[in-house]
């Protein structure tokens, strides 16, 4: 791991790491599920990295590759990408799908967190 990586940066989730960064703990989490070869996708990367510095410490951020973890993909129901999942423990809630900006999902986000 790299010791100069800041707070903000965004977890890879996978199905190996996923019970124990998302459903044994009480933090709430932002997953995008997403996909490199998806334009949309590759749009919400900076809008990502925006959101989790203006949510800080409140929510942490991070990503699932559909192609990679196609698993955790379907255990959610994904069916298009970009799609944003709040969870906390194993609580989904709530569901933002699309390209959506940083100001805007991290407002729905601490709301949803309220």
């Amino acid at each position: 791991m790299n010791p100069q990586k800041e707070q903000t940066d965004i977890l890879e989730l996978t199905l190996q790491n996923f019970k124990q960064q998302v459903i044994d703990t009480t933090e709430p989490i932002l997953i995008d599920f997403w996909a490199p070869w998806c334009g949309p996708c590759r749009t919400m990367k900076p809008i990502l990295e925006q959101t989790a510095q203006i949510l800080g410490e409140s929510c942490r951020v991070a990503q699932v590759n559909v192609d990679e973890q196609p698993e955790l993909a379907q255990a959610f129901g994904i069916r298009g990408i970009p799609n944003c999942i709040l969870m906390r423990g194993d609580q989904v809630l709530a569901s933002y799908t699309g390209v959506i900006p940083a100001k805007q999902l991290a407002t729905e986000v601490l709301h949803k967190l309220k």
